[in-house]
């Protein structure tokens, strides 16, 4: 478990790297922020589509892969749609931040579920290679995803220092899941390609609603589509070198 948590531990801190440049920065412009979204969106397509569900697959069948992703869509779905309800009357504390940006940081942790899930089922399943390709596919994904959170929370007029420590906070969920997934998968006999199957259809999800169209807010279809190319050929080497 030692080297699996270390793993699960250091693609979760990946956000709270990536946050580090708002330190001196103060803030980027729109095209940017479409590169860096468009990047993260083909790393995690490539994670998802070469590796995840290749190892699902190839611990099970077509139907057990269906299960699973269909389950890990409509869950994550679920809970997305119940975080679209929250009214910011129903956060009843007060962490220094207003109430609205706080429901925004609540999704975003959210959304980091299913990546933290998908690095510790990858540990727990035994395979090294699978292991290695989804650790550092959801810290590569993770870094610019910290940088865009802190980003926008400095937008708002928060601290560079609380803006950095909220945004590593929402990548430290991911530990909490990867464990969750990693004792799961290594004890339950036949639940590996059931958690790689759901990790990957909630990725997919993450992918299609929220990256993807975030990319393309600014109406710049060609510079986000280049961006998310160069993201999947990126992890498409790294499945080269490792898988």
């Amino acid at each position: 478990m030692d080297n699996s948590f270390i793993g699960i531990i250091l693609s979760a801190m990946a956000t709270g790297l990536g946050a580090v440049p708002i330190l001196f920065l103060d803030k980027i412009n729109g095209k940017m922020k479409c590169i860096l979204l468009g990047f993260a969106s083909g790393v995690m397509m490539a994670a998802t589509a070469f590796s995840l569900i290749p190892e699902a697959l190839k611990a099970s069948n077509l139907l057990v892969l269906s299960i699973g992703m269909l389950a890990g869509t409509i869950i994550l779905n679920y809970v997305n749609s119940k975080v679209s309800e929250l009214d910011a009357g129903d956060i009843r504390f007060n962490p220094g931040i207003d109430r609205k940006t706080l429901i925004i940081v609540i999704a975003i942790m959210l959304h980091n579920l299913p990546e933290g899930l998908s690095v510790g089922v990858s540990y727990g399943s035994g395979e090294d290679n699978l292991e290695t390709i989804i650790a550092l596919a959801i810290g590569l994904q993770n870094a610019p995803e910290g940088f865009l959170v802190a980003i926008y929370l400095l937008s708002e007029n928060i601290s560079r220092i609380k803006s950095l420590l909220i945004a590593a906070l929402t990548g430290a969920v991911e530990i909490v899941t990867g464990t969750i997934g990693y004792f799961l998968a290594s004890k339950v006999d036949g639940l590996v390609p059931y958690g790689l199957s759901f990790a990957a259809g909630a990725m997919l999800f993450v992918i299609f609603k929220e990256l993807i169209p975030d990319s393309n807010e600014r109406k710049e279809e060609k510079i986000p589509t280049y961006a998310f190319v160069l993201g999947l050929l990126a992890m498409l080497f790294l499945v080269q070198e490792f898988g």
